[in-house]
Order: C-alpha cells, then structure tokens, then sequence
C-alpha cells in the first residue's frame, strides 16, 4: 500500500543515534554507524523522530510500504518496559493517532497491564468517562408510564452499549460479538421521532456523518475489523434522503469487501420531514 513513512538520507547522518529515542516504537536502528529504518510496519510516518535529527537527514516521503500494524508494534513496545509503552501511547496522542491509541490501550487491558497516565487527561489513555466501552441492559429500565401530564411522559431507552460514534468505539469490545449492528447517520434521530423502538431496539448503534466526519478511510478499515473479528449477525443501515448521506452504503460496502464477508445489508431512508421512504 501506498502511505507516509521516513526516509534517511545516509549521506547527512553522521550516526549520533539522537533520532533513537524519538521512536518508541522500534523503527529505527543504529547500522555500520547510520541510522536504518529496520521494518516498514513499525514505522507510523508521523515523523517523531524528524526533530532529533541536528542534520536534516531524515524526512517523510510517500510510497509503498507495508502497513503500519499497531498489534506488532506493541509486542515490541512491551517488552521494552514501562516508561517505553508510555512513551509510545504519548507519541499517538500527541499525533491525534486516536484509532491506534485506542488499539494500543486494549492490547495493555488484554494483557493485564496498566494503562499510563499521559500527559493532559484521562481521556488521552483510554480513560475518559465519555468514551469507555460498557454494555448497558434497556431490559431492565422500567417500562414508560404514559399516563398523565405529558411532561411527565418517559419513553423508553433501547440503547444497549457507550459509546456510539465509530470514531470511539473499540472494535475488540465483547458487546459486538454476533450483534444485530444499525449504522445510523447522525442526523437520524433528530428527524425521526420513534428513532428507538424503530431502529435501535435490540441492536447495538453506531453512529456517523459520511460528509462531515473525518478520516473515512480509518471508517472502513474499523468496520472491516468488525465484520471479520465479530461475526456480526445482520447489517442495518438507517440514513437521511440527502445524497451526501448515501456515502453510508458505500463505507459499509467497501468494509464488507475488505472484510472479505458476504452479508446483505438492509437500508432505511428517513425523509426531512421524518418519514421512512
């Protein structure tokens, strides 16, 4: 695949080594008195190393490379230690690498490690209230009372996991295995008011705009994760009658494709004025 990654210009490098220290993750070596990018897949391109350097010898380019794999990085990454695994989890964060910071702190979970603590907050190592996994169990809160004065009316949450937007959720979490899934554009909720009993009850909700939302790439490479770790039961999709909102479909379709898994899909189409059509 064609992406960013490092270049070392062997005619500047006078071999100090600073450049070292500035991955974390491994990529870099000292070879016969140079500095060598030693593997493709360890290398993030994001460049942490390009400040150390007093020579000017090391910049980004775009090619072909293998691609960056987060889950061999940290095998590396945790037998090197503590300050190491910290040291990489603030080099995601502090590159915006939110996708493979999420990824990184599962793998720590997993294993049993302790999660860091980075730099400004909590939510910078996974630990932010607003955007850790949990189930939650609709079929326990009490049933709507109806009666009496309308502001007194409760309608019933069939929201059955947090968080909800693609771009927080872990697609590790246990909730998504076998789950009846409903992609659902953000805009939905707001247009049709029976948004819950409809569409989410009894399936697990994600949620995002095609035309807004950035980083549609890391959209398809998720879901992707998704439908082939997750053995997801049926695919919904829900989105408005706007034509931007139709990139939906076509993020699931080349999720599936890449997925390599074969799942029909069911499409919803909310009108303006809340209408299914």
């Amino acid at each position: 695949m064609k992406r960013k990654i490092i270049k070392i210009d062997e005619n500047k490098c006078n071999g100090c080594g600073n450049c070292i220290p500035g991955c974390p993750e491994g990529a870099l070596q000292l070879i016969d008195g140079k500095a060598r990018l030693v593997s493709d897949l360890f290398c993030d391109g994001l460049g942490a190393c390009i400040g150390e350097c007093p020579l000017g010898a090391i910049e980004v380019e775009e090619r072909e490379a293998e691609s960056y794999e987060e889950t061999r990085v940290m095998d590396n990454i945790i037998k090197a230690g503590s300050n190491t695994i910290k040291a990489h989890l603030q080099h995601l964060k502090d590159h915006g690498q939110k996708e493979y910071l999420e990824q990184a702190v599962a793998i720590l979970l997993r294993k049993g490690l302790s999660v860091p603590r980075l730099d400004e907050d909590a939510c910078s190592s996974g630990g932010c209230p607003g955007s850790a996994a949990r189930a939650l169990h609709p079929n326990n809160i009490p049933q709507p009372d109806s009666s009496g004065d309308e502001d007194d009316y409760k309608p019933k949450s069939h929201l059955r996991q947090w968080p909800v937007q693609l771009h927080l959720i872990n697609p590790e979490v246990p909730y998504l295995k076998k789950a009846e899934l409903l992609i659902s554009a953000d805009c939905v909720p707001f247009a049709y008011p029976d948004f819950h009993r409809k569409f989410i009850k009894g399936r697990v909700v994600i949620t995002l705009c095609p035309k807004l939302d950035q980083g549609i790439e890391n959209y398809i490479d998720k879901l992707a994760r998704i439908f082939k770790k997750q053995e997801i039961g049926s695919v919904n999709i829900v989105r408005m009658e706007v034509p931007c909102c139709g990139g939906i479909e076509l993020i699931v379709q080349k999720a599936l494709e890449k997925a390599g898994v074969i799942k029909m899909v069911r499409v919803n189409v909310v009108s303006i004025s809340g209408d299914i059509l």
